[in-house]
């Protein structure tokens, strides 16, 4: 009986993931989508000028910074705020999934989840 509630768990625990993932996947790609579309009704006409290199603006290099553009009004920052989301999608899940193995005392997930954690914080923050 314990295997039976066991395996129901996991099989729970994998509908609850693959609903996050496409859960978040949809989120991103409609605000993308969103994003795009407002920024070419406001700027498709303009003609792009490649003499001059322009990097990213500096509000669109924090999250705080995309969600203040949004506020203002940019379009770039609904399409920044879809890229987060899409980012943040897969270290969710991961650090779901790290929850879920402590929950069930699997030490050698915990530990192997933990360093993937780890470093997907670290690329995110040092990069």
């Amino acid at each position: 009986m314990a295997k039976s509630s066991r395996i129901k768990s996991e099989q729970r625990f994998e509908q609850f993931i693959s609903n996050l993932l496409r859960i978040g996947v949809i989120i991103a790609t409609t605000l993308v989508l969103v994003g795009g579309i407002l920024y070419l009704i406001h700027h498709g006409t303009e003609a792009p000028n490649y003499q001059f290199f322009r990097g990213e603006l500096p509000e669109f290099r924090t999250p705080s910074g995309v969600l203040t553009s949004i506020e203002s009004g940019r379009r770039r920052g609904i399409i920044q705020l879809g890229l987060l989301v899409l980012i943040a999608t897969p270290v969710l899940r991961v650090a779901c999934s790290l929850l879920a193995y402590i929950r069930q005392r699997n030490f050698t997930y915990i530990i192997v989840t933990l360093i993937v954690l780890l470093g997907l914080l670290y690329s995110l923050i040092a990069g």
